[in-house]
């Protein structure tokens, strides 16, 4: 299949031509304190505005001298990136090497295509968790012809020694654990704001990276050949701007193919709902009584791993097709304010703004748990308990008591901001499912890239279904799972290609 051309019916021959590595364990991650600088005010509300604590966390350095203000090279001499601490790039490299295990797909496209160059002439800027499983993503793309810059989404998310890793093997990294408003923007104004450097296309998660170029380099926006969107909010916002007529380049909407769906939001949120409460606060399940707010997939995921541990859940819904299903599946659907005295965890999962208020805080019970598992932190609002009756108390990394003067507390994670990748880690071999997505979106934007004019509309693209199978059958043989496959009577009766795609695009598994 020619690099610059996908169709629906056409499968492309090199993703059946897969070696699979065997897999290893991963280690596990401490993280440790440190301390920064001001906040400052943002253009967005995706991922920055609530205020951040004076104490954060990062790596196991005691070191507080925020790497702004650091002048530190890689092996090669180069000196274009900022993170922690760039001699932790061994280590770094070994958690990339476990996580590459975990990763097969990405791991087969990188060694089949690589020869080709598919991504020649890319220059991708990135902007999303920089983990070990985002740094085999990095290098896949680095394989396959790409230039890549990046920053983090989140400014807790970043894996230190893994961006050091990064670093070192000369990717401009910019991001480290516990970054301020201001490092945060900073941060990606590096990766974008470079002397002879014009990215075409932008891989982002949350819809920072787009923003912050759509407002402050409209010039370099308006050549940019195409968008990676993998949030709920980032989609949100791209479908605003083209609503608006404002949206000056095609798209790709990562967040609603069915790959992301259901394997990112609702497996990957399912194991780590309870490994980021645990890491937090090690408390037992059993007989809690929790709300979650929000039943899309990752309410879905939470709920279901909650209510295996024996937890009493309760969902509060906006949406009557949702709510149905969380009756379905056994949950009792609330108001908030019906429950909020009496549930020991809130869990917000929404991607909307003020879904937990002062008022809802006010009326927890002592030592009530509450946190956040949406993309954006301002589903709760932080801001309001920012006052001087409240007193702030930080108990271990990412757990603040929040102290009313009556003596009630609650026990806020993350200061509101996402759970699973602040507070802990997330399933490898889950995201090698999204990654090989993104991956699959790269390829499907140099068919963007390359088209010509008038092929693609400046609007905001779903992948073709058959793509979504690609990223669904590419990880089977680590099950050592055998599909079936039709017969051509059978394919007639159906009116289906043998090869697929099995379901329209409008189908959600």
């Amino acid at each position: 299949l020619p690099w610059g051309v996908f169709t629906p019916d056409s499968p492309a021959d090199f993703f059946s031509q897969i070696q699979f590595a065997d897999q290893k364990q991963e280690f596990n991650k401490r993280p440790t304190k440190i301390g920064r600088r001001s906040l400052s005010r943002s253009i967005s509300q995706s991922s920055t505005d609530s205020y951040s604590s004076a104490a954060s966390y990062t790596d196991s350095s005691d070191d507080e001298t925020s790497p702004r203000d650091k002048q530190q090279k890689n092996s090669k001499g180069s000196s274009d990136f900022c993170v922690k601490n760039i001699k932790q790039a061994e280590f770094g490299r070994r958690e990339i090497e476990i996580a590459e295990q975990e990763m097969p797909a990405l791991m087969a496209l990188r060694k089949r295509a690589q020869g080709e160059k598919p991504l020649a002439g890319a220059k991708i800027v990135g902007c999303t968790h920089i983990t070990a499983q985002t740094a085999v993503l990095m290098e896949t793309l680095g394989a396959l012809g790409a230039q890549c810059r990046w920053a983090a989404c989140n400014i807790y998310s970043t894996l230190n020694e893994v961006a050091a890793a990064l670093a070192e093997s000369g990717f401009p990294v910019f991001a480290w654990k516990g970054e301020s408003e201001d490092d945060f923007w900073w941060c990606i104004d590096r990766c974008v704001n470079v002397e002879g450097w014009q990215p075409n296309m932008i891989l982002d998660d949350g819809g920072d990276l787009t923003h912050w170029i759509y407002k402050k380099y409209p010039n370099m926006f308006k050549k940019i050949k195409g968008i990676v969107e993998e949030s709920v909010t980032g989609v949100h916002r791209l479908y605003q701007l083209s609503k608006a007529g404002k949206l000056c380049v095609p798209a790709m909407n990562v967040n609603d193919s069915v790959t992301k769906q259901k394997f990112d939001n609702l497996y990957c949120c399912r194991e780590s709902i309870l490994d980021g409460l645990k890491r937090t606060t090690d408390m037992m399940f059993g007989g809690k009584q929790v709300v979650v707010c929000g039943y899309g997939e990752v309410g879905k995921g939470c709920c279901a791993a909650l209510k295996a541990m024996g937890s009493i859940v309760y969902v509060t819904e906006i949406d009557p097709i949702c709510a149905l299903q969380a009756c379905m599946d056994g949950f009792r659907l609330v108001k908030l304010n019906e429950v909020i005295r009496q549930v020991d965890i809130v869990i917000t999962c929404t991607g909307n703004k003020n879904v937990v208020t002062r008022e809802h805080l006010d009326r927890m019970k002592n030592s009530c748990i509450v946190c956040n598992m949406g993309h954006s932190n301002t589903e709760i609002d932080v801001a309001s308990l920012r006052t001087p009756e409240l007193t702030w108390e930080r108990v271990r990394s990412q757990v603040d008591h929040v102290i009313w003067p009556d003596g009630k507390r609650i026990v806020l994670l993350a200061e509101g901001r996402l759970l699973n990748l602040s507070c802990s880690t997330v399933p490898t071999f889950v995201l090698s499912i999204t990654a090989t997505t993104q991956a699959s979106r790269a390829l499907a934007l140099i068919e963007l890239y390359n088209a010509p004019e008038g092929r693609y509309k400046q609007d905001v693209y779903l992948l073709p279904k058959k793509m979504d199978e690609y990223v669904a059958s590419l990880h089977l043989p680590t099950f050592d799972a055998h599909l079936t496959e039709l017969t051509d009577e059978q394919a007639k009766y159906l009116g289906l290609n043998k090869n697929g795609p099995f379901k329209p695009n409008y189908y959600r598994c």
